[in-house]
């Protein structure tokens, strides 16, 4: 968040290909510290709070340059299909990730080979990222105005605002992945594994959804399908407040999961699509401040509403205010429900 300000005028300037290089080494090198540090058990507590630091600093870094690349890599009519797939392999990997690292590490019976592995494929991605053919005529240029430009263009396109602003306080006040715990102890009673599958729902909603969309592409209406995927977004998180069955409160995660990715899509779509070339690393940056914010920020409301008015009651009113919120934007930005189509430029004009 503090980086924000930086990451997006460098996307904007510097050769985005260069700064995901970068970043990639980076975390490529913060594993094999840690592999190193395992292997040698000589642990430093400040060592992983420094690494723990300039990985963070290189995900500030890499958000806004990669958002901002992939529009230059794929072809506008084919952007939308990639956005969907993007987001059903990265939550394919949410489920697999943990599990595969678990396995390496029951395997070495220790981190070692965890570690070696995320380095290995770090470097793999270091390898392919210098591969990409961007598009000549979309390349980064080298004037811009104030590091606040991102602001002021999403405040002044309010498609984007919109897309922007919904999502956030949709996941401020219908996110319920941090009361799974509470959950699954004290109403439904399930075991650990019960909360592993409870915990993976959402997830496989997400990976369902997108593969569906990947065959029957989103594209017509996408506004109003946002619009009506927030709404279902807090129609499940009602239903998981006043389950007291693990089938049904899986099944409304499982909704959860499946509704939020058709917002995450049209967000990521409209979003680099509608920005000119030279303005994306910054409105790129703010968007992900906006995202990273509200799922922070969601959990410590999520904790604050159910220490109040108690677990069940903080979901029930949660996703009743996230329908409510869905309902007020359907009627205070037009723009999202007018909007006919992903993929048109229609909105991107150089300001």
């Amino acid at each position: 968040m503090l980086l924000f300000l930086v990451t997006g005028r460098c996307a904007d300037r510097f050769d985005r290909r260069g700064i995901l290089a970068l970043c990639f080494a980076l975390y490529a090198l913060g594993a094999a510290t840690l592999a190193i540090m395992a292997f040698t058990t000589r642990t430093s507590a400040l060592t992983i709070y420094f690494l723990l630091a300039i990985a963070g600093a290189a995900r500030a870094f890499a958000g806004p340059a990669e958002q901002a690349l992939s529009a230059e890599v794929v072809p506008r009519a084919h952007f939308p299909n990639a956005v969907t797939w993007g987001s059903a392999v990265f939550n394919s990997s949410m489920i697999v990730g943990p599990a595969l690292g678990g396995f390496l590490y029951a395997i070495a019976d220790g981190p070692i080979a965890a570690y070696a592995a995320a380095t290995f494929l770090y470097l793999y991605a270091f390898v392919m990222n210098a591969r990409l053919q961007p598009s000549r005529h979309e390349q980064p240029r080298t004037q811009f105005a104030s590091p606040l430009a991102g602001f002021h263009y999403i405040r002044k396109h309010k498609l984007i605002l919109a897309c922007v602003s919904l999502d956030l306080f949709a996941v401020l006040f219908g996110g319920s992945i941090a009361l799974l715990p509470a959950f699954a102890k004290d109403i439904l009673h399930t075991g650990q594994w019960g909360f592993g599958l409870l915990r993976s729902a959402s997830p496989t909603g997400a990976v369902a959804m997108s593969s569906w969309l990947a065959l029957r592409p989103l594209d017509k209406h996408p506004g109003v399908k946002m619009l009506l995927s927030v709404g279902l977004f807090g129609l499940g998180t009602i239903a998981l407040g006043m389950s007291l069955h693990p089938v049904l409160s899986y099944l409304a995660l499982l909704l959860i999961g499946a509704a939020d990715i058709v917002s995450v899509i049209v967000r990521g779509t409209l979003i680099p699509l509608r920005t000119p070339p030279n303005m994306r690393g910054r409105v790129s940056a703010v968007s992900l401040v906006f995202t990273g914010a509200s799922n922070q920020i969601g959990e410590f409301e999520s904790g604050v509403s159910a220490q109040w008015l108690g677990v069940v009651p903080a979901r029930v009113v949660g996703g009743i205010v996230t329908i409510a919120v869905a309902c007020f934007y359907a009627w205070r930005f037009p723009e999202l429900r007018r909007a006919e189509s992903l993929t048109s430029a229609s909105e991107c004009r150089e300001s």
